[in-house]
């Protein structure tokens, strides 16, 4: 199948057999790279560099359950790039992950800080593990296994894992403890998100939200959108979908849909987030809030709305429901929540799509900031953490903005102009040894 781009009258081959609604997570990666191709000048003949991840790792995770019993899991950590510097992702816990899936989130791990203009790489790692199935000990010798088995590749200046999906705080200060005694010494900087004690920032759990909202503000005022009363569909309340709503509701947004695993509401009045998490806290489902509506899943995609926030999983906005979106903006809180062939519809609809590359960028760039002030031991305040991610997360969109007004491209392609070409020269300059 051909697809042509919105971005440039260049065509672009998909295998025919290859399904565009359901092309695997790093197929969507290197789709992505082959489109931006065509601008990277001279440096193309350094391509390769980015569709091959540099070091992968599989691991067996045997450990003890509490009856007794042996049980073995699949874990896995991916280093897509370290040109620029080590490499820099979360860890998941989830029954679907898959090898697929940890090179695509590692490979836009490294896009990722480079559109921020971070001193890293990407990486990624995840274990196949449904975690409610399991004991919060049985959690901690599962993570504390994977962590031995990873850390002949892990360390402050060489790979720096952080929270991501069904992982936090503690699950990062087990990976913290195991390392460090491994190593003989208290080694705060091999992984963010850490509790306040251990050495985590200020700042880190509404981090990715934060940038969701800023990045999507700014984007609001290019296109001429006023931020009080805009109507916001969230899908996702977790981490991600929950700071985000909070934030857009504080500055006066309407929250009029949220999706999360257990149901859809929607509310043309607007939803309090506050009060959509108390009661999710209490009942254990976002379903059945007072003031709110129950619609089915697909119905979500045809919200009536002004911004769409995608902050779930990856492959959500295919070809099958980007037709129904009403939205004027997407702000993809989520990593790779859109396929490119859905892309390319929403383009041709006049919809215009932050990318995850750089609005869920926030998460990671506090994470910069603790693993900096790790280094020197040296801890900000709130509001300096705030600030700082305010004017890293704005100047980096009105860059890409300027390169997406320059090219005549979505800010997807401006993003992976810039990024592709940041990693590139590094890769060139830097050469090949030996």
């Amino acid at each position: 199948m051909t697809v042509t781009t919105p971005d440039s009258p260049i065509k672009h081959q998909i295998p025919s057999y290859l399904d565009p609604n359901n092309i695997g997570p790093y197929e969507i990666f290197l789709e992505q790279v082959e489109r931006v191709t065509p601008y990277l000048g001279h440096l193309t003949k350094w391509v390769e560099t980015l569709k091959r991840p540099k070091r992968i790792l599989v691991v067996d995770i045997p450990v003890h359950l509490d009856d007794g019993t042996v049980a073995h899991f699949e874990g896995y950590r991916v280093q897509h790039n370290t040109s620029r510097g080590p490499a820099k992702g979360g860890v998941r816990f989830h029954q679907d992950v898959t090898l697929s899936e940890v090179m695509a989130l590692s490979a836009w791990m490294t896009i990722k800080n480079a559109a921020v203009n971070l001193p890293y790489g990407g990486g990624k790692g995840g274990i196949r593990i449904d975690p409610r199935n399991y004991s919060q000990s049985e959690l901690e010798r599962i993570t504390r296994r994977y962590t031995s088995e990873i850390g002949l590749i892990i360390g402050p200046e060489k790979d720096i894992p952080a929270p991501d999906v069904n992982t936090g705080p503690q699950t990062m200060a087990w990976m913290m403890d195991t390392y460090s005694m491994n190593v003989g010494r208290t080694a705060t900087g091999v992984v963010t998100g850490k509790p306040i004690s251990l050495g985590g920032s200020l700042g880190r759990s509404d981090a990715t939200g934060r940038g969701v909202f800023v990045t999507g503000a700014e984007a609001m005022k290019k296109l001429g959108m006023p931020m009080e009363g805009a109507r916001i569909a969230v899908q996702g309340f977790g981490n991600v979908g929950e700071a985000a709503a909070r934030i857009f509701h504080g500055a006066g947004a309407k929250i009029v849909a949220i999706q999360d695993v257990t149901g859809t509401i929607v509310s043309e009045k607007g939803i309090d987030p506050a009060k959509a998490l108390a009661h999710l806290k209490a009942t254990g489902k976002i379903t059945g809030l007072e003031g709110t509506e129950e619609i089915t899943r697909d119905e979500f995609w045809s919200v009536d709305c002004d911004v769409m926030v995608p902050a779930a999983l990856e492959k959500q906005i295919t070809l099958a429901n980007a037709g129904q979106i009403r939205a004027k903006l997407i702000v993809e809180g989520a990593n790779g929540p859109t396929i490119p062939a859905a892309d390319d519809l929403l383009a041709e609809k006049g919809i215009t799509v932050v990318p995850d590359v750089l609005a869920n960028a926030g998460g990671v760039t506090v994470s910069y900031f603790e693993w900096v002030q790790d280094f020197s031991s040296f801890f900000w305040t709130e509001e300096e953490i705030n600030n700082r991610l305010d004017r890293i997360m704005q100047d980096a969109f009105r860059s890409l903005w300027d390169v997406k007004e320059q090219h005549g491209v979505t800010l997807r392609t401006a993003v992976y102009i810039v990024s592709c070409t940041r990693v590139l020269e590094a890769r060139a300059l830097r050469g090949l040894y030996p």
